[in-house]
């Protein structure tokens, strides 16, 4: 494969810098902050012990190069990883001119809540316009929710699918496209109601954290949510569980809290997120996080993998 360009180093640019490199690509990286090269191999040096097998940070350097010249950044790319900020003029006006320069790559953007049709308005033929929408962080959660618009071709779909499964990914093609995708809105739904909890005084910040940690969060690190719930009706199955607690659970949704994010509330969340937390660094919470995360796939790979 010739080169993946990666526009953007924020948070997910970098990510999948890693990652890519991780996986033997040559990677260009095209971006507008004179730091750039900093970001990055602070980056690696963060990531690289969760990337497989635990590369040197020297070693994926030297797999990358930085372009900060957006038509000789995309010129021979085969792939174009977009990461700009989720601002729709700003990613309109950089689809439209990396389409002017020619290029054939396949387009992929990590948008969290712009669809494609809206993303590629500005262009000719938007057809290799895809959207790869990571899980935060992308070098090591492996979905991408990979979303088409209606200009967008049948093989750019096929292509993404299949890039995204050569560097490890577990992509899950959307048959719509909706603001926010599924799984930010599963996760904004399950927010919601965290906020309303702490706010309502029932639990604290941390103790919301290890309530969810210890429960549907250990429960669906194995199975999802109608799988579970299949198992929890026994042998009658999410059929015998739903006759006889369905009614219950539509009562349930009624009574779901809907809190306001007042400056109170947020002064609330934050005051108490920064109490239990903010005893560390970022760098230290996501070295954690990235240990945590990567004993947890470690021991599902190997548990899958044993004999039923």
């Amino acid at each position: 494969m010739g080169a993946v360009v990666v526009i953007g180093t924020g948070t997910i640019g970098t990510g999948w810098i890693a990652l890519f490199a991780a996986h033997g690509l040559p990677v260009r990286v095209n971006s507008r902050r004179p730091d750039a090269e900093k970001v990055v191999r602070a980056a690696l040096e963060l990531f690289a012990p969760a990337l497989p097998g635990a590369p040197d940070p020297a070693a994926l350097l030297d797999r990358i190069e930085f372009e900060p010249d957006l038509a000789r950044a995309v010129a021979d790319a085969d792939v174009v990883s977009e990461n700009a900020p989720d601002d729709l003029e700003l990613k309109q006006r950089l689809f439209a001119t990396i389409e002017q320069t020619g290029t054939g790559a396949l387009l992929l953007s990590s948008t969290s809540k712009l669809v494609p049709d809206d993303l590629g308005a500005r262009m000719r033929d938007p057809a290799r316009l895809v959207v790869a929408h990571p899980f935060n962080p992308p070098h090591l959660v492996p979905l991408v929710e990979v979303v088409a618009g209606s200009a967008t071709a049948a093989a750019a779909v096929s292509e993404a699918m299949a890039f995204l499964r050569s560097v490890g990914r577990q992509p899950v093609l959307l048959r719509r496209a909706l603001p926010a995708f599924a799984a930010n809105r599963l996760q904004s739904a399950l927010l919601r109601e965290c906020i309303h909890l702490v706010v309502e005084g029932v639990v604290t910040v941390p103790e919301l954290d290890d309530l969810v940690t210890n429960s549907i969060g250990l429960r669906w690190s194995t199975m999802g949510p109608f799988q579970a719930f299949h198992l929890g009706g026994g042998e009658g199955g999410l059929r015998g569980w739903l006759s006889h607690l369905g009614s219950g659970l539509e009562r349930g949704w009624a009574q779901l809290g809907t809190p306001a994010l007042t400056d109170q509330t947020r002064e609330l969340l934050v005051t108490q997120t920064e109490q239990a937390y903010g005893d560390r660094t970022y760098a230290e919470l996501a070295a954690e996080r990235d240990r945590l995360h990567l004993a947890v796939l470690g021991a599902l790979a190997r548990a899958r993998a044993e004999p039923s």
